[in-house]
């Protein structure tokens, strides 16, 4: 392609809105630009890179035995309202009504209409399993839109879909989808950890993230230092060893703390380690009170206290709710004489505290010497707790690393949950109907280009992996008006694209500078200077991703670069 026939805005200077690396030199090299807050067009550039990522995801979902197809992003609420995730997906989810005053959705997600397809379609047991996918706009109102594509408001996915007969089936799918996934970004180079995840609004459990390490991702990877455990930070089991201190048990204290309202404040006030401390909180869980405790020094994880009690939603309970319930305020909040009809749950190092401090449920009062055995009831022990850098990896090989990661693809097992909610059954081998077991397999298209660009950058722009260049080579002749240069950067053009390759040829009337400059902000993995040598048939390369620099005849080009690209 001529640069001066395509469309390739680049930017100097970095723009006011952009926040993180990927957003800033994807729109300074005239790959996307945005039309409004989270949504972005992909200009010529950015389109080339996509399909790059888009066939590779191809590749591998067919060679994973998934059938493609393409589905609506216009949805009838009925089919929502049938999963009742109309009432409860929440406000991300982008409502309208036609001019008959019918309410649809923009997808967000596809299951209530793949479900409603291989319901109306599939009816024995001979025909499954099932898998199909698509690569679709999705779209998703977020409340604030950021970080250029990794979260935007409209967005290219890959969603895959599998039906089963039996759980055997489903897990055989789901570790195929797992391997796939796993080749899909291993070629497209990325560091990357598959990791232990929830599934939230999706529903079905047993769920893997995989996740792009990187320092601007919203969620933290929490690894094991020997071992190839990963998971999400908010999913990672506790297995720590706790001990009992030695000392003598004794009798409990009430003391005043004036005006000392957190963990920090009372351990300092009185001389205690924040690990001899009970932290107390109130939580809504779904419609219940729950009171959960867990040791000073660590932090209570909503999302097993969701998952202990089966529970669609979990919240901090507000100081009105607190004071309704326990007829006290949050600050002095303890475990000690509470109503015997509230539930108190605790975290498994709970126990194993000596002599510790807990609110004493009254305004500027604390206990001392709080012992959980004596002083008062738990329902259960249990792993309540974010697990911590340091603790023990949950596999028992190595301690808990932390990373920050962007989620780029995501796979869930969904069991039944929208089979039974929307009556897709088939008949099994003795003729009776049985609801189908569904698995869900997601990529964010995307955002895979913008963690792409998030790992494969330096000072002067991206570094494309040879997978997904928009171009494998950049020609440009230093003076595009001596004729010598404009004819053999032409004569390479063309010899290049016959040798299959692709080209990006910089044809363009501009001083040397801008040129070179544009070049590295593109990020093409090798740049064909053709310059004063050219009359001797000799032409410049740069290779992007080190920097390195060679004189070569142009007889040996080809050669070249066919032993140092991957094709």
């Amino acid at each position: 392609m001529k640069q001066s026939m395509t469309l390739i805005p680049t930017l100097r200077e970095v723009p006011a809105d952009a926040e993180v690396k990927s957003h800033q030199l994807l729109i300074r090299a005239g790959y996307i630009r945005q039309n409004t807050s989270g949504i972005y067009s992909f200009l010529p550039l950015g389109k080339k890179v996509l399909k790059k990522v888009e066939d590779i995801v191809r590749e591998e979902m067919d060679n994973a035995g998934a059938a493609e197809l393409l589905m609506p992003a216009m949805q009838a609420a009925e089919l929502w309202q049938e999963s009742g995730r109309w009432y409860s997906y929440g406000p991300e989810l982008m409502r309208l009504k036609d001019r008959h005053n019918r309410e649809f959705a923009l997808g967000a997600t596809h299951e209530e209409v793949i479900t409603t397809i291989v319901r109306d379609e599939i009816k024995s047991y001979k025909k499954l399993p099932l898998t199909l996918y698509q690569i679709q706009t999705k779209f998703r109102d977020e409340k604030r839109p950021r970080f250029g594509l990794l979260r935007g408001r409209e967005f290219l996915m890959k969603d895959a879909y599998s039906f089963h007969a039996s759980q055997e089936s489903l897990d055989e799918v789901y570790n195929i989808m797992f391997t796939a996934y796993s080749n899909i970004f291993t070629r497209l180079g990325l560091d990357f950890r598959a990791v232990i995840a929830d599934s939230g609004a999706m529903g079905g459990k047993d769920t893997h993230e995989f996740m792009v390490l990187s320092e601007i991702g919203e969620d933290t990877v929490a690894y094991s230092t020997k071992s190839g455990f990963a998971a999400n930070v908010e999913m990672a089991p506790v297995m720590a060893n706790y001990e009992r201190k030695t000392e003598q048990i004794k009798d409990l204290e009430k003391i005043a703390t004036p005006n000392q309202k957190t963990i920090e404040e009372v351990a300092d006030f009185l001389d205690v380690s924040s690990s001899d401390c009970i932290k107390t909180l109130g939580f809504k869980v779904d419609d219940k009170f729950v009171v959960v405790l867990v040791r000073g020094d660590h932090e209570i994880n909503d999302i097993k206290i969701k998952n202990l009690y089966q529970a669609s939603v979990v919240d901090l309970a507000s100081p009105q709710e607190v004071k309704e319930q326990l007829g006290c305020p949050i600050g002095s909040l303890g475990p000690i004489n509470l109503p015997t009809s509230v539930e108190i749950v605790a975290d498994a190092a709970v126990e194993y505290i000596v002599n510790g401090v807990a609110g004493a449920n009254e305004e500027g009062f604390h206990y001392k010497n709080v012992n959980p055995s004596r002083d008062f009831n738990i329902s259960q022990y249990c792993d309540l707790r974010f697990i911590k850098e340091g603790d023990m990896s949950p596999d028992g090989e190595g301690v808990i690393q932390f990373a920050k990661g962007i989620e780029v693809g995501h796979i869930f097992k969904l069991g039944k949950r929208y089979s039974e909610a929307m009556g897709a059954t088939y008949l099994d081998e003795n003729g009776r109907a049985q609801h189908m077991i569904m698995g869900c397999y997601g990529i964010g298209v995307s955002r895979v280009m913008a963690a792409i660009v998030e790992q494969f950058h330096d000072d002067n722009g991206i570094v494309w992996p040879d997978a997904v260049t928009p171009y494998q080579v950049h020609v440009i002749p230093v003076n595009a008006k001596n004729d010598v240069q404009a004819g053999l950067a032409e004569k390479l053009y063309g010899e290049l694209k016959d040798a299959g390759f692709s080209v990006l040829y910089d044809d363009r009337q501009e001083r040397p500078g801008v040129k070179f400059a544009d070049s590295d902000l593109i990020g093409l993995p090798v740049r064909i200077t053709v310059g004063k040598k050219a009359e001797e048939n000799v032409v410049e390369l740069k290779w992007r991703k080190t920097g390195d620099m060679e004189e070569i005849s142009v007889e040996q080009l080809i050669q070249t670069l066919r032993r140092n690209i991957v094709q």
